[in-house]
């Protein structure tokens, strides 16, 4: 077995590879891996100075985004739909003011200003997006799990069909034989909640404890313009690690239900009650004492 173990967009990432591949593979499919990955920060991050989206922060205008834009920007503005506006790429600027911005100060440097909308704005028609007016867009609900999509695409695009790739939390397996995912305990980062019986699909969580300060996690609420602190935790079992990272962050602001009739997705979630809301499966053992 092959394992590649590095960091890339602010995160720890794991590749495992069942088979048996040459060093020479070995090396090359490495490379790969990170110039791809480098390739969409320069797109989508809001933390270096020489991306698309820091450029549309400075000015207005009409830019061209990346090929792979489309299934990303087309899902974000169905679940800005969905959600009536909950999930939006449109946070960057409150994050940045909050504390969350390029120099990760973690501390509030402007008042909190009304989140914007979309038609406000956003014009999108593949492969153009029109900035009318100049805004820090953040792709941190769903990027990280679109990237891992398209890292097991690259993969498989090399001959490699069974993998296993973690950025950071967000999960994507290939394989005959299913793996056991520890659910991480939100207010104990050495402990597991339960275990989730995975294969081919994708989970990813999403959780406060991991990025507090102040009064603020990196789960903000854009019409009350704070935190959202009722829930600890959510993980998202989808076909898409684009779609299973995208929906852990909606369920801190919508009810499962209001999904569920657009997208095929589990989930379980908890509350700061400690009480668990979960979907009915038979992948999922939740540890009660």
């Amino acid at each position: 077995m092959t394992q590649f173990n590095f960091e890339g967009i602010g995160t720890k990432w794991q590749v495992d590879i069942p088979k048996t591949i040459s060093e020479a593979e070995e090396q090359k499919i490495l490379s790969l891996i990170k110039n791809r990955i480098d390739v969409f920060d320069r797109a989508y991050s809001r933390f270096r100075d020489d991306s698309i989206v820091m450029k549309m922060s400075k000015e207005s205008g009409v830019f061209i985004l990346p090929e792979d834009a489309k299934p990303l920007m087309e899902l974000y503005y169905d679940l800005y739909k969905q959600t009536d506006g909950f999930f939006t790429p449109l946070i960057g600027n409150m994050l940045s003011d909050a504390g969350y911005d390029a120099k990760y100060s973690l501390q509030q440097k402007n008042k909190l200003k009304e989140v914007l909308r979309w038609e406000e704005v956003i014009s999108y028609e593949y492969p153009n997006i029109q900035m009318k007016q100049p805004a820090i867009l953040d792709f941190g609900a769903g990027g990280k799990g679109y990237l891992v999509d398209i890292i097991g695409s690259l993969l498989e695009e090399n001959n490699i069909d069974e993998y296993f790739i973690n950025a950071g939390g967000d999960i994507l397996h290939k394989g005959k034989k299913s793996i056991r995912v520890g659910l991480e305990n939100p207010e104990n980062i050495n402990q597991v909640v339960g275990v989730y019986t995975l294969q081919n699909r994708s989970i990813c969580g999403s959780a406060g404890n991991r990025r507090t300060w102040g009064d603020f996690t990196h789960i903000m609420n854009p019409k009350t313009l704070s935190s959202q602190k009722n829930i600890l935790a959510v993980w998202v079992v989808a076909e898409t690690a684009l779609l299973a990272d995208s929906l852990a962050t909606c369920l801190f602001f919508v009810e499962a239900d209001t999904l569920k009739n657009f997208y095929k997705f589990e989930y379980i979630l908890i509350r700061n009650d400690l009480s668990v809301e979960k979907s009915t499966n038979n992948s999922l053992e939740l540890f009660t004492e």
